[in-house]
């Protein structure tokens, strides 16, 4: 099995990763040797702090090992092609890990990968984030019975947490600019189990009834020659404490403070932010200790 995006699980399986993650936060060492002997491959095309340290400490903890392979260490579709990468790393690893630019890339991966491939950030969707994001929701209120505003732009971040809240059964409302939508395709997804999003193009009608405020950056990766005309766009759309007011505040990291929100307001005793980011560790082990029962059930 795979996990390409959160609808990549049932509702059930959804649930099942969740439960180990918390399961495992609660008691680490009864985990300890759940992945002994085992390797997870790591391919970064993106820089990052979370997912690479999270997803190889997540391994230590369990009893396996990591193995980093950045971009000056594999050339993923330029030396050789994806599906002979995919099929060499199959032979050496358990389980490969993706940080890439490009989503049919992952796609690629897991269609020749005799192992799990688990996608750590495309440009499409962030697994890996939302499984995160459901369990610091789930720590903060005890429930999914929560309403969500999401400010900013539609963006991958936003895309699998569209399709993790409808999976979980949170109420969101989706407020971007014109023109930074959540793709339809998403959205149709997110229909599919009953529960799709709001959306408009007005951040005080989307928080007017929420109990969390999400946020991401306004310029992606990749996307710095766009930064002027992007932060032109979402001008309205930066998450200040008078916004915010007594709400809940997520961000998935790294903040562009005084851009998509203010220091005041992810400085204050509203933001999980770094219970989002602690999590990153906790729900990656819960999915790889869920990945590799399965594979032997």
């Amino acid at each position: 099995m795979h996990l390409l995006d959160v609808d990549d699980l049932t509702t059930d399986e959804l649930t099942a990763v969740l439960d180990r993650a918390a399961e495992i936060k609660a008691d680490p060492a009864a985990y300890e040797d759940t992945l002994d002997q085992q390797t997870l491959g790591m391919i970064f095309e993106k820089p990052s702090t979370r997912t690479r340290v999270s997803f190889e400490t997540g391994m230590t903890q369990l009893g396996g090992h990591a193995v980093f392979l950045g971009p000056d260490d594999i050339h993923l579709g330029h030396g050789e092609p994806v599906k002979d990468t995919s099929r060499a790393l199959s032979r050496y690893v358990d389980f490969v890990m993706a940080r890439v630019f490009d989503h049919a890339d992952v796609v690629e991966l897991a269609e020749y990968a005799d192992v799990p491939v688990i996608n750590a950030l495309t440009d499409d969707a962030h697994p890996c984030q939302t499984l995160a994001d459901l369990l610091t929701i789930y720590e903060a209120f005890g429930t999914f019975d929560v309403d969500v505003a999401w400010v900013g732009d539609g963006n991958n971040v936003c895309q699998s947490f569209v399709l993790g809240a409808a999976m979980s059964g949170i109420d969101l409302t989706v407020a971007t600019p014109e023109g930074y939508g959540v793709d339809e395709g998403v959205l149709k997804r997110a229909e599919g189990f009953g529960n799709a999003p709001e959306t408009t193009h007005d951040p005080e009608a989307a928080v007017a009834d929420a109990d969390v405020v999400y946020t991401d950056v306004f310029v992606s990766m990749g996307q710095e020659d766009e930064r002027e005309q992007k932060l032109a766009d979402f001008d309205g759309f930066q998450v200040t404490t008078d916004l915010l007011g007594d709400r809940t505040l997520m961000h998935c990291l790294p903040a562009h403070r005084g851009e998509e929100v203010t220091d005041d307001a992810i400085e204050s005793d509203n933001a999980v932010v770094w219970d989002q980011a602690e999590n990153r560790l906790h729900a990656q082990k819960g999915l790889l200790a869920w990945l590799a029962g399965s594979r032997t059930e």
